[in-house]
């Protein structure tokens, strides 16, 4: 099975979601699988829902944040089903999919997947670089959490079988939100981000900055010219 594209599950709370996630899985032979704030996966329920993939879930490993759960990763999707007023890119299963193959060939790459009641709430979708929606009819839109997850999985496998062409990698994640750090800390710094707009600009650059999908080289160039930018104000602040 393949570790290189990792399903990430967030605030799961039905056992016979995480058991038949799985399960769609290893049907498409898939078998990272991470839980974020859940021991959803323990349940006898998600081991008989399974259903022969018992395997994915003894290897789950259960993370306490978003963070936490991708941070060695390069590309980052969001699967969503609500409209969001946010700019993010939007692609579909098959995009989505195609991308997840394309970049996962230096670092792995993941796919967020929300909780069945409110999905994934917009803090963790500011850590994906685009969003999946699942095309549905219109007229009956519910799609149930392990029923997207099949959908998306099948998508992988039949990506992973068209051998695309590899893409550069993007930046792990843990590197990202270090660049996302050290841009509020220069805002913040020159008087840019103040407290009446720190919540929607920072919120806003997070975006900007994962709708770029920059590599480790280009992150690395970045924070070589913020750090010239704090060096330069270092004295500025010390002048009376």
């Amino acid at each position: 099975m393949s570790d290189a594209i990792r399903i990430v599950l967030v605030d799961t709370t039905h056992p016979g979601n995480v058991g038949a996630s799985a399960r769609a899985m290893k049907n498409m032979g898939l078998g990272s699988l991470v839980l974020v704030r859940s021991q959803a996966h323990r349940d006898p329920e998600a081991c008989a829902r399974a259903s022969g993939a018992a395997d994915v879930l003894e290897r789950a490993r259960v993370a306490g944040t978003v963070a936490d759960a991708i941070s060695d990763c390069g590309l980052v999707l969001g699967a969503t089903a609500r409209t969001r007023s946010a700019r993010w890119r939007v692609t579909d299963a098959r995009g989505g999919a195609r991308e997840l193959v394309a970049a996962c060939g230096e670092r792995p790459a993941a796919i967020l997947f929300g909780g069945e009641r409110n999905g994934l709430a917009n803090h963790d979708l500011e850590r994906c670089q685009a969003l999946v929606r699942i095309p549905v009819h219109a007229g009956y839109a519910s799609l149930n959490l392990a029923q997207a997850v099949q959908i998306v999985c099948y998508e992988i496998r039949m990506a992973l079988a068209g051998e695309p062409e590899r893409a550069p990698a993007p930046a792990p994640a843990s590197e990202m939100q270090a660049l996302d750090a050290h841009l509020e800390r220069i805002m913040r710094g020159t008087g840019f981000m103040r407290v009446g707009n720190a919540g929607q600009l920072g919120g806003k650059l997070r975006r900007l900055v994962a709708r770029a999908q920059p590599d480790a080289a280009e992150i690395r160039i970045l924070r070589g010219c913020l750090a010239a930018i704090e060096r330069r104000l270092r004295p500025a602040r010390r002048d009376p």
